[in-house]
C-alpha cells in the first residue's frame, strides 16, 4: 500500500473531479453540486456523488470515473466512491442538469434496441463470497451489551472446534477487532486490487480500524459506511474458510439492513444482556432479521451473572435468565449464557481473549460450547434450506 502523502489534499481532489463529466455530458461533476464534503485518511480518499433516485442506475459509470481520476493521483491508495440521492453535496449543492426529452424513435429502430435487463429479485441481490461457506452476523440491538468480544470468542470456539475462521469487522464507527485481537499495522495488497486480511490467533481478520487510525472520527453517511463495507467483503483475499463471522454495527439503521439484505448470511447470533430495556432492543435486531429473511441462529445471554472472585457467591447484577425467556418466547433457540467475570474484561482488553489466553478455563468452555450451538444451528438451517427445495423426478 502506497505511503501516506501530504500533497493528497481535497483541492487536488477536486480538481481531478472537474475532468469528470455531469449527466449527459453537461459541464462537471463538481460545478454541478454532486459531489459531497471529501474525506481524506490514510492516502484513501472518500466521498459520495448525489444523483436524481430515478437515474441512479444508469450513474453508475459516471461513479465508476470519478473512482477512476482519483485512484490515478500520486500518492492515493485507494478511493471509496457511492451513489447517494440524497440532496447533500457538502456546501456544493446545484441543481443536476435535467434529462434532455429522447426524441420518438422510428418504430424500426425501436423493435432493434434491446430490452433493458429486469431488475434483480430479492434473493438474486444476494452474491455469495467465493472461498466462504457460511457467513454469521453476530448483532445487538443497542451497544454496550459486549457484542464485540462475544463476536471475537465465538470466532475463537469455531476456530477451537477445528474450523477455517475468518471475522469482518462491520462496526464502521467503533472497530473494536483490531484491538481485541492484537493485531497492528496495514494489510497487503495482492496485486494493488485486492486486500490480504491480517492475521493472528489463526483467524483471518479484516477491519477500517486497520486502514484508519484508531483516532480518526468516521462522518461518513449510509452510502460511504455500505461502500466500504462492500470492499472490505468482496475485495479480501479471504481464501477457502468454513465460516466467516461478521461482527455487525450495534442498532437496527440503514447499514445493518442493507447488509442483511445483499450478504447471503447463513443466520444471525443476536447478542442481549438480562435486563428489560436490553431485551426489547434485541427483540428489534431479532424481528429485523426475520423480516429480511436471515435466519436467527439463537440469543446469547452476556454479563449473565457475577461469580465473586473472593467467595465464589452468584450475584445476578442485571436480573438472570431474561435472555433464555425470550429466546423460549420468540421461539428462537438459547445458545448460552456468559457470566460478567473480570477475567474476560482484561484479557480482551489486552488483546488476548479468554479462549486463547486461558483455553482451560470455565469461561473459555462456555465460549466454545456456544460456538458449537451456533454451528449446529448453522447446519440445521442448511438442512432445512436443502429440504425445502423440490425434487423433479422423470419416471
Amino acid at each position: 500500500m502506497p505511503a501516506v502523502q501530504e500533497n493528497v489534499t481535497k483541492e487536488i481532489v477536486i480538481e481531478r473531479l472537474k475532468t469528470v463529466n455531469g449527466p449527459d455530458f453537461t459541464g462537471n461533476i463538481v460545478d454541478h453540486g454532486m459531489v459531497s464534503e471529501i474525506f481524506i485518511a490514510d492516502a484513501k480518499v472518500f466521498f459520495s456523488i448525489t444523483v436524481p433516485a430515478a437515474r441512479a442506475q444508469e450513474m453508475e459509470p459516471l461513479r465508476a470515473a470519478a473512482e477512476r481520476v482519483v485512484k490515478a493521483i500520486p500518492g492515493v491508495a485507494g478511493a471509496v466512491v457511492a451513489l447517494t440521492a440524497e440532496k447533500k453535496g457538502g456546501g456544493m449543492e446545484a441543481p443536476v442538469p435535467a434529462r434532455p426529452a429522447p426524441r420518438p424513435a422510428p418504430p424500426a429502430a425501436a423493435a432493434s434496441r434491446p430490452a433493458p435487463h429486469a431488475p434483480a429479485s430479492h434473493s438474486q441481490g444476494k452474491r455469495g463470497v467465493p472461498g466462504i461457506e457460511a457467513i454469521i452476523a453476530v448483532a445487538s440491538g443497542k451497544g454496550g451489551v459486549g457484542k464485540s468480544t462475544t463476536a471475537a470468542n465465538i470466532a475463537l470456539g469455531l476456530a477451537a472446534n477445528g474450523l477455517r475462521v475468518g471475522v469482518l469487522d462491520a462496526d464502521i464507527y467503533g472497530p473494536s477487532m483490531p484491538r481485541l485481537l492484537n493485531i497492528h499495522g496495514r494489510p497487503q495488497t495482492v496485486d494493488g486490487k485486492i486486500l490480504k486480511p491480517m492475521e493472528n490467533y489463526g483467524l483471518k481478520v479484516m477491519s477500517m480500524g486497520f486502514l484508519v487510525d484508531e483516532e480518526t472520527p468516521m462522518i461518513w453517511r449510509g452510502p460511504m459506511v455500505m461502500s466500504a463495507l462492500t470492499q472490505m467483503l468482496r475485495e479480501v483475499e479471504w481464501g477457502p474458510l468454513d465460516v466467516l463471522v461478521v461482527d455487525m454495527p450495534p442498532g437496527t439503521g440503514d447499514a445493518q439492513l442493507t447488509m442483511a439484505q445483499q450478504v447471503p448470511l447463513a443466520g444471525a447470533v443476536i447478542v442481549s444482556t438480562p435486563q428489560d430495556l436490553a431485551l426489547i432492543d434485541a427483540r428489534k435486531g431479532l424481528n429485523m432479521f426475520r423480516k429480511v429473511d436471515v435466519p436467527v441462529l439463537g440469543i446469547v445471554e452476556n454479563m449473565s451473572y457475577f461469580l465473586a472472585p473472593d467467595t465464589g457467591k452468584r450475584y445476578d447484577i442485571f436480573g438472570h435468565g431474561g435472555a433464555r425467556r425470550e429466546a423460549e418466547r420468540l421461539g428462537v433457540t438459547f445458545l448460552g449464557e456468559v457470566p460478567l467475570e473480570m477475567g474476560i474484561r482484561e484479557s480482551s482488553d489486552a488483546g488476548t481473549p479468554v479462549v486463547v489466553s486461558k483455553p482451560d478455563s470455565a469461561e473459555a468452555k462456555i465460549y466454545r460450547d456456544i460456538a458449537s450451538n451456533v454451528w449446529g444451528r448453522v447446519n440445521e438451517e442448511r438442512g432445512a434450506a436443502e429440504a425445502a427445495v423440490p425434487s423433479i423426478v422423470f419416471e
